[in-house]
């Protein structure tokens, strides 16, 4: 990453089926469904091209797309552990994505533009070890989706593990509100209540999505969300996904709230902004003919992401936030073990 980097997209994807000794796999259920056609398309990549040249590309074609971009330096591009079992263990019956550690931190340091996004299930075994060994790795932040790991983060059993990230200072990117992008999800997990255990602690969680979906409790998880954020000054929250067309009005939503202002970031949810779903069409009737066009002539998507978002509303001071939250590594020259 080149230095005076400003602005981070914090919420990025990436994928893999076990090309080139990625590790990566996708379930079978997954890669039959309609969705695994979306994705790939998503990616600009097919499965032979994959099969030929190995998972990286998918990370090489994101790091090219994301240099052409005008406004935005960096993504940080996101690993995702599995589901882990009553053993410990990985477990591959149940988990329907899986892209390890080793295999993103590999491949962002080949690339300038790219930060390593950890992911570690604390069910794990060794989870703590695992928290080690991605620092040391230059892990910039940690991600869960619960709903899709079957994590819940109001166990009391992962008090050691919430200790361990408070004080190597690596933040918490978890999702919030209800995921529909597997074939299925434990949406409960995605409570946003279930985060007052790591913010007592003093974890510093984003809140992924700002809780725009979903119901939990009798009332939506937006407004428990709310709730949190006038308890835990360590809570966030990333502005990825809020314009999609499934979350209409949530960034109008979350603006007016404004003592949250200084608590957003930015993220994308690459690659979804370039399924469609994510339209400035669906934003018309809030923007002017002019500037709708001139965000629709805008070819690169991350580009296209900022301008709508700087029309519709969202302070500038939350494109540049990232760097003084993330656990920024030193150099991007570090030490990417496999862990």
């Amino acid at each position: 990453m080149h230095a005076g980097t400003t602005t981070i997209d914090i919420h990025c994807h990436t994928a893999g089926i076990g090309a080139g000794g990625s590790g990566c796999f996708v379930s079978p259920a997954l890669r039959g469904s309609w969705r695994y056609r979306v994705y790939l398309r998503a990616f600009n990549v097919s499965e032979q091209e994959l099969r030929n040249e190995g998972d990286g590309l998918i990370m090489r074609r994101i790091s090219e797309r994301l240099s052409r971009s005008r406004l935005v330096d960096a993504a940080v591009v996101l690993a995702m552990d599995g589901v882990v079992g009553d053993n410990g263990r990985l477990d591959r019956s149940v988990t329907e994505v899986y892209i390890p550690n080793g295999f993103v931190a590999r491949e962002t340091s080949g690339y300038q533009n790219l930060l390593f996004g950890a992911s570690v299930n604390p069910y794990r075994g060794d989870a703590l070890a695992r928290l080690d060994q991605v620092v040391a790795a230059g892990a910039v932040l940690l991600k869960w989706l619960p709903s899709i790991q079957h994590i819940d983060p109001a166990d009391t059993r992962l008090i050691p593990f919430y200790l361990r990230l408070r004080d190597l200072g690596l933040p918490l990117l978890t999702h919030t509100g209800n995921e529909e992008s597997f074939t299925r999800a434990r949406n409960e997990l995605g409570d946003p209540e279930r985060l007052r255990l790591p913010l007592s602690l003093g974890v510093v969680v984003i809140a992924a999505h700002a809780a725009s979906n979903g119901r939990n409790g009798g009332e939506s998880n937006f407004r428990r969300f709310l709730r949190l954020c006038s308890e835990f000054p360590n809570l966030y929250a990333d502005v990825s996904a809020i314009t999609q067309a499934n979350r209409i009005g949530h960034l109008h939503r979350l603006l007016r709230h404004g003592e949250l202002h200084d608590r957003l970031l930015y993220g994308t949810d690459m690659p979804l902004l370039t399924t469609g779903i994510a339209s400035p069409w669906f934003h018309a009737h809030l923007l002017s003919p002019a500037r709708l066009v001139r965000i629709l002539k805008n070819r690169n998507p991350w580009d296209r992401d900022v301008e709508m978002k700087r029309s519709l509303g969202l302070p500038l001071p939350v494109f540049s936030r990232a760097t003084a939250l993330l656990r920024m590594p030193d150099t991007h020259e570090v030490d990417h073990a496999n862990p």
